[in-house]
């Protein structure tokens, strides 16, 4: 067994442990209403300072080519070490909603410093096959969100900060993990320049420039739809008497398995092409957005069904897209260019995110999660128009 295949599993651990860190808060955001009296509404909060801190954190690394300057295990591990205290803060008794926002939101910077770096960690380490490489990584990511749901689910009479306490913990393990076992990469190289003139360089590659496109289209539907996940079992519930379909164990099946999607669609990738794949699935994602409204008179079963299938493709493409984007750009400056396309990305689930939380607060229309299916055209549209890989 060569190094790369001996490290890509410590980097998928460590990617799990760490990323549970981004969606800790809304897998106990009841708990976190209830204790701190605030409004319903506060979950597209949380959500959205995460998601407002990545955006930043992610932007800043980008302009200052950190991810290609200095090592990238220890980058990670400083901002596994932060992220875990940030975390913690959840727990301060006399917190406000103000102080609530600014632990998640130092928590989405300390990310910035997580999933990309990790996606850098593993471009360093393949050459060929980095797809596979991806999927297994984006799929630890997906596994890293639902945890904080099992953890809930789990608890049973043990307070909700539990969750919290061990979301922290495992983030600093993963930290040490690639600290001290993952090396710098044989691909990796050292970027010691600081130029601003490297991001408009980039976006000026027309394959790197419509791989984005799809990402972006992509980013628009899926954090929405992990956010609203809790939302639409709710939902299900309320308009459907007598039937009380767990929210934190369907939120985890439905969110977690879309981590073997992100590794089918890896190996899927190397017989179809990446290209090819990610469109494929981007185009099922957004058929899941439009069919939504009309699952709710559903039974059980097949609403389950279909919102787990909806998991499935909503996230299958993203390792794809991001092994487009590295490979179009050069490898000197491949972590800012990952780094860069995750703030903008970002930047557009914060859009999407609000704008549901808001007209899901003014109306109890199904038919507000049409909206989702607007990325997913762009993003299709982009893909088929021009040649990315």
């Amino acid at each position: 067994m060569n190094l790369s295949q001996k490290v890509l599993p410590l980097i998928v651990i460590s990617q799990f442990f760490c990323t549970s860190l981004w969606f800790a808060g809304n897998g106990v955001s009841d708990n976190i209403i209830d204790s701190f009296q605030l409004e319903p509404q506060v979950v597209s909060y949380l959500t959205s300072s995460v998601q407002f801190g990545f955006i930043l954190g992610t932007l800043a690394f980008a302009l200052l080519s950190i991810a290609d300057k200095f090592p990238p295990s220890k980058i990670f591990f400083v901002c596994a070490l932060f992220g875990s205290l940030f975390n913690l803060g959840i727990l301060i008794e006399n917190n406000t909603l103000f102080s609530l926002l600014t632990f998640r939101f130092l928590t989405g910077i300390s990310l910035a410093g997580i999933y990309p770096i990790g996606m850098k960690i593993a471009a360093d380490y393949f050459d060929k096959g980095l797809g596979k490489s991806l999927g297994w990584l984006v799929g630890a990511l997906v596994l890293g969100t639902a945890f904080p749901h099992f953890l809930k689910l789990i608890s049973g009479n043990y307070s909700w900060e539990y969750v919290i306490l061990a979301t922290s913990t495992f983030a600093i393990l993963g930290g040490i993990l690639i600290l001290l076992f993952v090396p710098k990469g044989p691909y990796y190289k050292v970027n010691s320049k600081t130029n601003i003139k490297d991001l408009i360089t980039i976006f000026k590659n027309s394959k790197f420039l419509q791989a984005a496109i799809g990402y972006f289209g992509h980013m628009w539907e899926l954090y929405a739809f992990w956010t609203f996940t809790p939302i639409l079992l709710a939902t299900y519930n309320k308009i459907n008497p007598g039937i009380h379909l767990s929210i934190p164990f369907y939120s985890f099946i439905i969110i977690g398995s879309g981590s073997l999607a992100c590794i089918l669609g890896g190996y899927l990738s190397s017989y179809f092409g990446l290209k090819k794949t990610a469109t494929y699935f981007l185009v099922l994602s957004g058929l899941c957005c439009l069919v939504s409204p009309f699952i709710f008179s559903s039974s059980p079963i097949v609403f389950v069904s279909f919102l787990s299938f909806w998991g499935l493709v909503v996230i299958a493409d993203s390792p794809l897209f991001s092994t487009l984007v590295a490979t179009n750009t050069e490898p000197e400056t491949k972590g800012t260019a990952l780094t860069i396309i995750n703030s903008i990305g970002f930047a557009i689930t914060i859009v999407s995110i609000q704008l549901l939380s808001y007209l899901q607060s003014s109306t109890e229309s199904h038919y507000i999660f049409l909206l989702l299916a607007v990325g997913p055209i762009i993003g299709v549209r982009s893909l088929i128009t021009k040649k990315t890989a």
